[in-house]
């Protein structure tokens, strides 16, 4: 469950101009949603985030844990540099090691071209940021 409060906090920066988007995982089952206003909620409809328009993301406490710039930087709570998301969807590391992929339809591909998601209709930038702190959560577990 922890892994899948980490993907939902970084999938709503696109909240400008859609309606409730629903994510699913790589079987296409709904696991989360984001309204409009930058509500992130669990596939319960129980609210455990909240996504700002200025790129800051806050869990249900209202408390800041990342931040993801307009140039793709990805920084955590305290402003460290933890990854970047490029032009063409590839997601890197700290390091420029390369994570993961996201296409244009929102397909979120590992580094080994798997597909373990769908995030249709949100920005690829930040499609690819909560990609990586998913599996940078995974990583640390």
């Amino acid at each position: 469950m922890k892994k899948l409060v980490f993907i939902l906090f970084f999938i709503g920066f696109s909240v400008c101009t859609f309606a409730q988007q629903r994510v699913q995982n790589q079987n296409y089952q709904t696991v989360g949603y984001i309204s409009p206003d930058g509500k992130v909620q669990n596939q319960n409809y129980q609210t455990i985030g909240y996504i700002n328009s200025d790129g800051r993301v806050q869990n249900g406490n209202y408390q800041t844990i990342g931040y993801i710039n307009k140039d793709g930087k990805i920084q955590n709570g305290n402003y460290q540099t933890v990854g970047y998301v490029n032009e063409d969807g590839k997601v890197q590391n700290g390091n420029y090691q390369t994570v993961g992929y996201v296409d244009k339809e929102g397909r979120v591909q590992n580094q080994n071209y798997q597909t373990v998601g769908y995030l249709p209709n949100v920005d690829k930038k930040w499609t690819a940021a909560f990609f990586f702190f998913f599996f940078t959560k995974n990583e640390k577990e």
